[in-house]
């Protein structure tokens, strides 16, 4: 009963319970995001014919899925007949979304162990507190995506490689290796994050022992770097292979060939090399596969796209994007807590501050910009370096007279974003950037306007019912295709001078997704010259992630301003 009930299991609970509370009552008052229809219809597809094939085209790797979409499979052998997600993705999304709050309970572990190994008893407890009431960590927790379980599963990584080296093979590279491959199995970005965080660990692990020091004379730099890093650079080869292993047994493959390889070996020369190749083609029945995911998800980030940062519209990808996202993104006091860390700089230089050291470094050169969501594992980390920071420091006050105080004016300070956010966690900015009425003039996309906001419309439409609502919309919720809304893409109306949108959308309401006002100005010709009008009309209202127009008040001269 003891072990049941020792402090730290109990801090678990609170912190778990009351977050968990957080995310299922925000998964009923979030609409669908970008991303999440395509995840339930491939995951559904795949517990009805045992194929990932949608998913691995995709590039998105099939653990999460599998797990949100089960308790729908269920359902659906309970009564009888299949989901049909155009018409009950409002009842069922909240179910997967609930689904995914295992890996929630698991990154609240992870970051207590992680938190424990590095700064003793305080340090795991503040690590819980804060990963619990980091805001960005519990929109995506009240989401059915895979952003949540890849930040879990590092931090279980991590802890499993750090605290096992020495050990024996089984132990320290078999353990690790299959976690490595759990983490694959949650998002195709593990391919380079586990082993960039496992080398800065070994690395600081070597220094820290003193390995680096006192080279032999008559020896090459070269050779005794080599010899030095070669036990931890063949356990990392082993960890790798076996993650990759496990990770292409647990996607097998349906048996087929690839079609973009045949259609390749077919337009070569005629010759023995297109003989040769055809025939090589449409006899290798080994997809899908997970190597077709790990394809997709290198060429997406060699190939890289625009990037929208402080109210500006880039159109190739930045390389300060993240790290400038991330001081928006991350709260006040956890910025704090990060800058009380950097002037300790002893206590980060840790295996898991050289592993954070490494994240950032490598969200340098990601060129896929459209949301710090796609470095949450960096995130989480960061909240358990601050923790592993200060947590011998309350330890320490805790010895004061004092000490009952620190620890209730800590848990208070991480709480306070928890209730100022809820539920609109994705579009959160801190207030050192102006707040979430703010969000969408600095960042776009999964940061801000990810699809999400068709309720809050709905409500606001509700109110204002004396006009037609047309909406330009970003984002995949097949409710935008029934009252009150009326879909309009205005970037595929052949829009070519201004005249031409006041023909097609007069009168009535329009409200026009902020990443689309924000975003890119020319994905489409048309869509240049709606965004032009745009930015002669004065949004009459707004909600969290629309710009409304009074479209019944048109300037009498309408002229482009590009």
């Amino acid at each position: 009963m003891r072990t049941l009930l020792s402090p730290d299991r109990l801090w678990l609970a609170f912190f778990g319970v009351l977050s968990t509370a957080w995310c299922l009552q925000a998964a009923r008052e979030v609409g669908v995001t970008f991303d999440e229809p395509f995840y339930l219809k491939s995951g559904l597809h795949f517990w009805h014919t045992g194929s990932y094939h949608p998913l691995m085209r995709a590039g998105t790797m099939p653990l999460p899925v599998d797990l949100q979409t089960l308790p729908l499979r269920l359902m659906e052998a309970e009564r009888g007949y299949p989901i049909d997600l155009d018409t009950e993705m409002a009842d069922v999304l909240p179910i997967a979304r609930g689904a995914n709050l295992v890996f929630w309970w698991l990154l609240l572990w992870g970051g207590l162990r992680l938190g424990r190994w590095g700064g003793g008893a305080w340090g795991g407890r503040l690590a819980v507190a804060l990963l619990a009431c980091e805001p960005n960590l519990l929109a995506h927790a009240s989401l059915a995506t895979t952003d949540i379980a890849i930040a879990a599963t590092m931090l279980h990584l991590i802890y499993l490689y750090v605290t096992r080296r020495g050990d024996r093979f089984a132990s320290r590279v078999v353990v690790p290796g299959l976690m490595y491959g759990v983490a694959l199995s949650a998002k195709a970005s593990a391919l380079v994050f586990g082993p960039l965080c496992i080398a800065g660990m070994e690395l600081c692990l070597l220094w820290q022992s003193g390995a680096f020091r006192g080279r032999p004379t008559g020896t090459s730099r070269a050779k005794w770097l080599q010899r030095v890093t070669s036990p931890g650079r063949w356990d990392l080869f082993w960890i790798v292979w076996i993650g990759m292993g496990f990770v292409f047994l647990f996607c097998g493959t349906d048996w087929k060939p690839q079609g973009s390889f045949v259609k390749w070996a077919d337009a070569l020369p005629a010759g023995i090399l297109h003989d040769w190749m055809s025939g090589f083609a449409r006899n290798l029945s080994v997809f899908p596969n997970a190597g077709e995911a790990f394809a997709y998800q290198i060429k997406h980030n060699i190939r890289g796209h625009g990037s929208y940062l402080i109210g500006e519209w880039h159109p190739r990808a930045l390389w300060y994007y993240f790290p400038v996202a991330l001081l928006m993104k991350l709260s006040v006091p956890m910025l704090v807590l990060l800058g009380l860390a950097v002037l300790r700089p002893r206590r980060l230089l840790t295996p898991l501050g050289a592993a954070t050291l490494m994240m950032l470094a490598f969200s340098l050169n990601c060129r896929v910009q459209i949301g710090i969501r796609l470095v949450l594992p960096l995130v989480a980390m960061l909240v358990i370096l601050a923790a592993i920071s200060t947590g011998p420091l309350v330890a320490a006050i805790r010895e004061t007279s004092r000490r009952r105080l620190v620890p209730v004016a800590l848990v208070l300070a991480t709480i306070a974003p928890l209730a100022m956010v809820w539920p609109h966690g994705i579009g959160y900015i801190n207030r050192l950037w102006g707040g979430p009425d703010e969000a969408c003039h600095l960042l776009t996309d999964s940061n801000c306007d990810w699809g999400q906001g068709l309720p809050d419309l709905a409500r606001w439409q509700q109110s204002h019912a004396d006009a037609p609502m047309r909406v330009w919309y970003f984002g995949t919720d097949p409710a935008i295709h029934r009252p009150p809304f009326e879909h309009v893409k205005l970037h595929d109306l052949n829009l070519v001078v201004p005249e031409d949108m006041r023909a097609r959308v007069q009168g009535g309401w329009l409200a026009v997704a902020r990443t689309l006002r924000y975003g890119n100005p020319d994905f489409t010709p048309s869509a240049n010259v709606a965004l032009d009008v745009l930015r002669e009309l004065k949004p009459a209202a707004g909600t969290e992630t629309f710009l409304i127009y009074d479209l019944r008040t048109w300037p009498t001269n309408l002229h482009a301003t590009r």
